[in-house]
C-alpha cells in the first residue's frame, strides 16, 4: 500500500520531503498505533506512552542522522524549521499531559483530541506548502 502511494505521488510531482512526511510516515507509523492502541485497551498506558516518546526520539536521533552519516547532504529548511520542532513540540506535549500532577499516567479525551488535531493540521500544513497555497 504504501509503495503503491509513493509510486502514484512520484508520478504525480510530489516532492520527496512531502511524501516522507505523509504516506511514508503514516503507513510505517500505523504498527505503532495498532501496539499503542492495544496497550491502551489492556489498561497498560504505559506501552503507548513509551512506544510514541520512543519512536519520536529515533526519527530525531536515527533517521535524521544516519544517513547524513553514510552520505553528506543538504536537506530543505523546512525540514528543521517546521517538521523537527512541530514532532519536538508535539512530543512535549504529550509528556507533560502524561505527567501533570494530578491524574499522573493519564491523558483525558480532550487533550487526546488536542493532539491529534494538531497532527490533522500540520499534515494539512504540509500538503498546502507542497501545492503552494
Amino acid at each position: 500500500l504504501v509503495g503503491g502511494a509513493v509510486d502514484v505521488a512520484i508520478a504525480l510531482g510530489v516532492s520527496e520531503l512531502v511524501i516522507g512526511l505523509t504516506i511514508v510516515a503514516i503507513g510505517t507509523s500505523l504498527p505503532e498505533l495498532a501496539a499503542s492502541a492495544a496497550g491502551a485497551l489492556k489498561g497498560e498506558p504505559e506501552i503507548a506512552i513509551g512506544n510514541v516518546i520512543g519512536s519520536n526520539m529515533f526519527n530525531m536521533l536515527g533517521v535524521l542522522c544516519l544517513p547524513g552519516l553514510i552520505q553528506p547532504t543538504t536537506f530543505e529548511a523546512a525540514v528543521l524549521n517546521r517538521d523537527c520542532v512541530m514532532m519536538l513540540g508535539l512530543t512535549g506535549a504529550m509528556w507533560m499531559m502524561s505527567f501533570r500532577f494530578q491524574g499522573a499516567g493519564q491523558i483525558t479525551r480532550i487533550e487526546g483530541s488536542t493532539l491529534l488535531g494538531a497532527f490533522v493540521v500540520y499534515q494539512l500544513l504540509i500538503v498546502f506548502s507542497a501545492l503552494g497555497l
